[in-house]
C-alpha cells in the first residue's frame, strides 16, 4: 500500500512538473516542489474536493458535469497558495493545468503502475 501511494505521489509530481513547462501562467521552482505539491494535492483532493463537489452539485448537474473542471482548478489554486515555489496566475490557467495533470498522470500510471 505504501509503495503504491508513494508511486502515485511521484508520478503526480512528474505530471505537475511537466505541466508547468507547457501551461502559460503555471510556474514551479524545482522537482522537489512538484513532489510536495503532489502530496498536498492528494490531501486537498481527499479532504476538500468532496465537500465542494457536494455543494456544487446543482450547478454541476446543470452543466452536465463540466463544472467539475472548475472545482479541479480551484483545488490546484489552493495547492499553489499553500506550496512555496508553486505559482498559478489565474483560474483559467489552473483549469487547463488540472486537465493536463490528469491526462499526464493517467498515462504515466498506465505505463508504470499496471
Amino acid at each position: 500500500m505504501k509503495k503504491g501511494f508513494l508511486s502515485k505521489i511521484l508520478l503526480n509530481g512528474v505530471a505537475i512538473y511537466l505541466t508547468a513547462s507547457f501551461v502559460k501562467g503555471v510556474e514551479i521552482r524545482d522537482f522537489l516542489t512538484a513532489i510536495v505539491a503532489a502530496l498536498i494535492l492528494g490531501i486537498v483532493n481527499a479532504l476538500i474536493r468532496p465537500i465542494l463537489l457536494l455543494f456544487s452539485l446543482p450547478i454541476n448537474l446543470m452543466t452536465l458535469g463540466l463544472f467539475t473542471f472548475v472545482i479541479n482548478g480551484i483545488m490546484l489554486l489552493i495547492v499553489a497558495s499553500i506550496t512555496k515555489g508553486f505559482f498559478i496566475a489565474s483560474l483559467p490557467a489552473a483549469i487547463i493545468a488540472s486537465i493536463i495533470i490528469t491526462v499526464v498522470s493517467s498515462i504515466l500510471s498506465f505505463l508504470f503502475l499496471e
